[in-house]
């Protein structure tokens, strides 16, 4: 039995966002909020922490800002799953672009279910205001007095999910882009 492209790309999306929220759900529930556990030295640490749900942990505007970030993800995640169909029914992305954006995809859609539910699961805020919950810390490079200096971000794994597809699409994949734009330049 040959499964379809769009078939494969479904089952990869789910099993990305399966784990995400499998490691999401085992730190909230076996740690506290701020524990470290080393896992390699000081260079690897689960660190739990949550945000509003912008990069680095930063806020935007309050209610109305946490609101529109909510919006702009859900609406933004539904034109990536837009892009992928159209793509598969036209038939013009190579596998390897359609599988760069199915990662960014579900990274996406990982810390959207956070957003919108865990508010609610955990019952500290209503419907799309709940927090995203990070966890890996790879504080690489100290100065003298022990601060971190490179890399101090606590990130999660649909946050990992977004960040290699994108660099895969870039490092691997712009040729299929850059086609894209001379296209559009010979149509002009």
């Amino acid at each position: 039995m040959k499964v379809s492209k769009g078939a494969r790309l479904i089952i990869l999306g789910v099993i990305l966002v399966v784990i995400d929220q499998i490691i999401k759900y085992l730190v909230k529930t076996n740690m506290s909020l701020g524990e470290q556990i080393p896992v390699i030295g000081n260079w690897f640490r689960l660190c739990f922490v949550e945000n509003e749900g912008m990069a680095f942990g930063m806020k935007f505007g309050g209610a109305a800002g946490k609101f529109c970030l909510s919006l702009f993800r859900i609406v933004l995640c539904g034109a990536l799953v837009w892009w992928i169909s159209s793509l598969l029914k036209k038939e013009k992305a190579p596998f390897g672009v359609l599988v760069g954006l199915t990662l960014i995809t579900a990274g996406a859609f990982g810390n959207i279910i956070d957003c919108l539910f865990y508010g609610m699961i955990w019952d500290y805020a209503p419907f799309m205001f709940g927090k995203v919950v990070d966890m890996f810390y790879f504080p690489l490079i100290h100065n003298a007095a022990g601060e971190v200096i490179f890399f101090s971000p606590v990130f999660n794994f649909a946050d990992s999910c977004v960040t290699v597809g994108a660099f895969y699409l870039v490092l691997f994949q712009w040729k299929f882009f850059a086609a894209d734009d001379k296209k559009k330049d010979q149509a002009a």
